[in-house]
């Protein structure tokens, strides 16, 4: 039988335009994590890169030159490897500089932006997504990097089919083979793949949790420190008292454990987090994204970042881009 938590919440941005589209927290160190407010409200062309510290509860915040899907940490402390609109490149945050290493992405269509992304080894998983969330031409893509450095690496279109590209998760099977989970938010499943970084190819999808009796749309998604299970960030559009992130067991489907985000109903990614006292929290971002003037009111704490408690003493390992500092 599973169980629940209720997450507190953490940091409620005092500017509007952080608390729309806040997504994909990342362990920086313990008590720290970076995130991105993908967009600085519903017209907005901009967004930013942002490092919260949990101890001091303070947020620096960072303007990037287009929209970011996501940002993950580098080996140089100032330098973060950025998704943002079409491009990945790297940011410093000491200076705002943008160097671009990829610019060939979902070229063949209109309307997209990058989204959802994983690290693993000195490779890069993200997808993309449909401005309009209603046509089959968002791309999967691997980005796979040089092994004695820095980019250029070689990007591989793994798929050119997905509506909204977001959560993923790549799980070293221990074999010759990776499986990669991923999440195409309107199907509402979660599917497996085999993934072949040489060739930069993938099986035929399996799907390994249906998730469709759920009103909630499945966003962001994590995995539990021993692989097994994962926690995902479900979108609720609807009105409610409270957002959910679940934990569901990959090999049964069943689910195992359940965050709720009091009077914040659209959680958007999960990340665990490790604390200076060797505790590991649970932050969940979420979102006023699409949130009508009644509902807003209703859902106070709507677009704030929320912490937990968790069970875990361990961390999914964490990263960073091979990068040299610009």
């Amino acid at each position: 039988m599973s169980s629940t938590t209720d997450a507190e919440l953490l940091y409620l941005p005092d500017a509007e335009t952080h608390r729309f589209l806040p997504e994909g927290p990342t362990p920086l160190s313990p008590g720290r994590f970076s995130w991105v407010a993908i967009q600085h409200g519903p017209k907005a062309s901009t967004g930013s890169l942002n490092i919260f510290d949990v101890t001091s509860r303070q947020n620096q915040s960072f303007n990037l030159p287009g929209r970011p899907g996501f940002a993950k940490p580098s080996s140089d402390e100032q330098t973060f490897l950025v998704g943002c609109e079409r491009q990945l490149g790297l940011f410093h945050i000491g200076d705002n500089t943008w160097n671009v290493l990829e610019s060939n992405i979902d070229t063949n269509v209109a309307g997209t932006i990058i989204n959802d992304a994983t690290l693993f080894g000195n490779n890069l998983i993200f997808g993309t997504k449909d401005l309009e969330f209603k046509t089959k031409k968002a791309g999967l893509y691997l980005y796979r990097g040089c092994s004695d450095g820095p980019s250029p690496g070689e990007l591989f279109c793994l798929r050119n089919d997905q509506i909204c590209s977001n959560g993923k998760v790549v799980i070293d099977t221990g074999s010759a083979e990776l499986h990669l989970y991923d999440i195409d938010s309107p199907t509402r499943t979660v599917v497996r793949y085999r993934l072949n970084v040489e060739q930069g190819t993938l099986s035929p999808a399996e799907v390994i949790l249906d998730l469709t009796e759920l009103e909630s749309v499945p966003d962001g998604m994590t995995p539990t420190p021993d692989g097994d299970s994962v926690i995902i960030s479900f979108y609720n559009p609807n009105p409610a008292e409270f957002g959910e992130t679940r934990q569901y067991n990959l090999r049964t489907a069943q689910l195992e454990h359940t965050w709720r985000t009091p009077l914040s109903p659209q959680p958007t990614c999960p990340a665990l987090l490790p604390m200076p006292d060797g505790s590991v929290k649970l932050i969940i971002t979420t979102a006023v994204e699409h949130m009508p003037a009644q509902r807003r009111s209703q859902s106070p704490h709507a677009g704030g970042l929320f912490i937990a408690d968790t069970p875990f003493t361990l961390v999914p390992s964490q990263p960073r881009w091979p990068a040299r500092p610009l």
